[in-house]
C-alpha cells in the first residue's frame, strides 16, 4: 500500500532514499487505473524504493510546488530531490526501470 502524503509528513518521507510519488484525486479515472499498477511496484520494491501518494485536492500547496498540471502525475525523488517526472498512466515495469536507476 502507497504512503500517504501531506503537508505534515511529505519531506520527512522524501528525505532520504528512493521514493515514487503519485499525485492523483479521487475523481480522476486514470488516476483509478494507477492504483493496481503501484500496489503491484509497491509489492516488487519493498525494501528498495517507497512509493507514496499525494491528493491534489486535499495538498495543493505541495502539487503547486512541484508544478503538477496534470494528473496522475509521478515523480521520482532521490535523497529529496526531483530526479523524474512522468505524466499519466504508466506500466509497472517501466516504473520498476525508472526506480532501479537511482537505487
Amino acid at each position: 500500500m502507497a504512503i500517504a502524503l501531506n503537508e505534515s509528513n511529505f519531506q520527512s518521507e522524501i528525505e532520504s532514499g528512493v521514493t515514487l510519488v503519485d499525485f492523483w484525486a479521487e475523481w480522476c479515472g486514470p488516476c483509478q487505473m494507477m492504483l493496481p499498477i503501484l500496489d503491484e511496484v509497491t509489492t516488487k520494491m519493498e525494501w528498495k524504493a517507497k512509493i507514496a501518494k499525494v491528493n491534489v485536492d486535499e495538498n495543493p500547496s505541495i502539487a503547486a510546488q512541484f508544478r503538477v498540471m496534470s494528473i496522475p502525475t509521478l515523480i521520482v525523488f532521490k535523497d529529496g530531490q526531483a530526479v523524474e517526472q512522468m505524466v499519466w498512466v504508466q506500466q509497472a515495469d517501466a516504473l520498476e526501470a525508472i526506480l532501479n536507476k537511482y537505487l
